[in-house]
């Protein structure tokens, strides 16, 4: 008995214990990210010489520090997640590559301008009134920074872009009605929420059953994975290729469509020359068994999630940021630019240093929920989401459609789980000898069926399912409405 109440005891000591030191660690990370903000204060105050009004700059640069250690926290986990669910990297090594290349992204091909409100949401020469645009270009970016905010602290990663749309959406009707907002631009957004995750899960979907088919459930899986894999690391030179010349080195370098084309082609067409001997080489002596497999995909991935994150820091940042740079444009002019503006460097410096500071402070939360808790990824799934990112980026600039990145990973995640999951229970039922086809037989014993259900359940966890999905949809009228509260607001009590 005497030993039962000392265990017990022991038991709640070391609960406490673990419980303080948490909380300690949560004090730590909110002073670093305090004292990066005053930092930024600092930085503020000192660029402001000479300027009619400084005090917009300052608190827009304190703004704009906060939305990108938001930023860090929340989006980045998207282009790492599955490289660390995948056991490729691990957390400290996806956050050391995250770090150097979204900061490098952001710095070497974030572009010297961006446009003044993000994706032509609003017109802002519809105003009343010029000076209300700094005050309003402010209340968007706060509001799309504590939504992010609110967003990480629920585990759910959600669309930078679309928060910052939502908050200038807001901030826009709050100040001229909604007669100033470009509703057509509006709807490809709202029609975005549905294709990015679409899109996205779809063509994962696909690529997991292509090596399925041709690797996994071949009798030679080695065989399969010498001829198929220098095929699947060839395709992902070519697309990242593409995609970076598109989406990541945009701001810097706009190429020819054709140009593109046969960067991507050429890219294809080496890699696999030097791939093929490196496999067969690097599978010689291995099992012909699953496990083998999988050890082929974990330099690819890391090299894929690297690429991701040049990408995202070159043009999210960038965007991210447009909004503080509209600002600072305004307030150090006296007016307001319809077209671009210039990004100061200590503006890009502020996203791409903010960025790393908050991926590492708060980053693993979502890291953990995108890479581990939504499904179990191996790397073969994991580089099938890769993939499928930066191929579905390019269909959709192909095409014009307006997709969100991060809608794009998550989805690709969700339907390579998915996929699992109707295969997980295909296989079962044919397993049992009921049947040939999906469907379940009538006269399956009820056992038989829960036991089938639930296996076919656990495969994606329905929780993280909901709440991302309820998270994107809130995200644009979420931060819209907060962005109008925040104007209204500061023209009550502060102009």
């Amino acid at each position: 008995m005497y030993k039962e109440t000392l265990s017990k005891d022991l038991g709640k000591l070391i609960e406490i214990e673990s419980a303080a030191s948490e909380t300690a660690r949560s004090f730590v990370k909110y002073g670093i990210a305090l004292i990066f903000l005053a930092l930024v204060w600092v930085v503020a105050s000192s660029v402001t010489a000479g300027v009619d009004n400084p005090t917009y700059i300052i608190a827009a640069g304190v703004i704009g520090g906060y939305m990108a250690l938001n930023i860090g926290a929340n989006d980045v986990a998207n282009n790492v997640g599955p490289a660390v669910g995948a056991k490729s990297l691990t957390m400290f090594g996806a956050i050391l590559i995250a770090i150097v290349c979204e900061a490098s992204g952001a710095l070497i091909a974030g572009g010297d301008v961006v446009t003044t409100i993000s994706k032509g949401i609003i017109d802002p020469t519809q105003l009343p009134d010029p000076s209300l645009f700094v005050p309003a270009m402010m209340s968007a970016l706060l509001a799309a920074a504590l939504w992010i905010n609110v967003a990480t602290w629920v585990g759910a990663p959600v669309s930078t872009t679309h928060s910052v749309v939502g908050g200038v959406m807001g901030a826009g009707i709050a100040a001229a009605g909604f007669g100033v907002v470009n509703w057509s631009v509006m709807s490809k957004i709202a029609a975005s929420w549905v294709i990015s995750p679409v899109m996205g899960g779809v063509i994962a979907a696909l690529f997991l059953a292509f090596v399925k088919a041709k690797i996994i459930y071949q009798e030679d899986k080695l065989a399969g994975a010498r001829r198929w894999v220098p095929v699947l690391v060839a395709l992902m030179a070519g697309v990242f290729s593409a995609y970076l010349c598109m989406k990541g080195l945009k701001r810097i370098w706009k190429p020819d469509p054709l140009i593109v084309t046969a960067i991507g082609v050429g890219m294809f067409m080496v890699t696999y020359a030097v791939m093929r001997p490196f496999v067969a080489r690097q599978s010689a002596g291995m099992e012909n068994r699953n496990k083998s497999i999988r050890e082929l995909f974990h330099i690819p991935l890391i090299f894929a999630a690297a690429l991701l994150s040049f990408a995202h820091g070159a043009n999210d940042v960038a965007n991210a940021v447009g909004p503080l740079a509209a600002i600072v444009d305004s307030a150090s002019t006296g007016e307001i630019s319809a077209t671009k503006v210039g990004i100061p460097s200590w503006v890009l410096f502020v996203g791409a240093i903010g960025i790393s500071v908050g991926l590492m402070l708060f980053g693993p939360k979502l890291i953990k929920t995108v890479g581990v808790q939504i499904t179990r990824l191996n790397p073969m799934r994991a580089y099938c989401v890769a993939l499928s990112a930066a191929i579905t980026v390019i269909v959709a600039t192909t095409l014009g459609l307006p997709v969100s990145s991060t809608h794009i990973a998550v989805g690709a995640i969700f339907g390579v789980g998915l996929f699992r999951e109707w295969k997980t229970a295909r296989q079962t039922h044919i397993n049992h000898g009921k049947f040939t086809t999906e469907k379940k037989p009538k006269d399956q014993p009820k056992g038989l069926v829960q036991r089938d259900k639930a296996m076919y359940r656990k495969l994606v966890r329905r929780q993280h399912l909901m709440t991302i999905a309820a998270a994107w949809v809130i995200t644009v009228p979420l931060s819209a409405v907060l962005a109008g509260v925040l104007l209204y607001l500061m023209r009550a009590y502060i102009l």
